[in-house]
């Protein structure tokens, strides 16, 4: 009888191994939505025109696999390596958009405010003003993190809120987030 009951517990046990999803550790934050841009890959060179050496005009970018529950995305691009990648002493912020409808499957390039997703709002980058501010690194070759975050609220007009702010107001309502990196370096 001992026996019996063995086998059944082990054919109990392989088969909720293998039947049950795996679910991410609470805290953990799966990453199915894509993040893209048609003007560099990730992990890639940042073509000179998104830069303070050329036109400095937003990249355009694209996104994918938005969850069907998400009630707005926000989007930060920041630069963790200033102002030197060997020596960083800060991560200066770029851009900062939020309540971008879900609808939206992306931005062009060289958006410009009147031209952002309906209900779009701004926050301030490090030069204290709205808008894309591009890469423009006073010394090395840095990252810039284009981070794309789905919320399961609509967020109050935060009034141009910074990076700081405007993560704080997103706290526990991330259900997903994705990233695309690209890298500058000044001639």
């Amino acid at each position: 009888m001992k026996a019996i009951n063995r086998a059944v517990y082990s054919i109990c046990l392989i088969f909720c191994f293998y039947t049950i999803p795996a679910f991410p550790v609470e805290g953990e934050k799966s990453m199915t939505m894509t993040l893209k841009s048609p003007d560099f890959a990730h992990q890639g060179e940042i073509p000179k025109q998104y830069t303070c050496d050329g036109e400095d005009v937003s990249p355009a970018l694209t996104w994918s696999d938005i969850p069907q529950v998400a009630k707005s995305l926000v989007l930060i691009v920041d630069d963790p390596d200033a102002p030197d990648p060997a020596a960083p002493k800060m991560t200066w912020v770029h851009w900062v958009l939020y309540n971008i409808p879900p609808a939206a499957a992306g931005l062009p390039q060289g958006i410009t405010p009147s031209d952002l997703p309906p209900d779009t709002l701004q926050g301030k980058n490090d030069w204290k003003r709205t808008g894309y501010g591009g890469p423009c690194p006073p010394k090395g070759r840095h990252r810039y993190f284009h981070k794309l975050y789905a919320l399961d609220i609509e967020l109050p007009d935060l009034h141009w809120p910074d990076k700081a702010q405007l993560e704080k107001a997103m706290e526990g309502h991330i259900i997903d987030q994705t990233e695309l990196i690209g890298t500058y370096q000044r001639q």
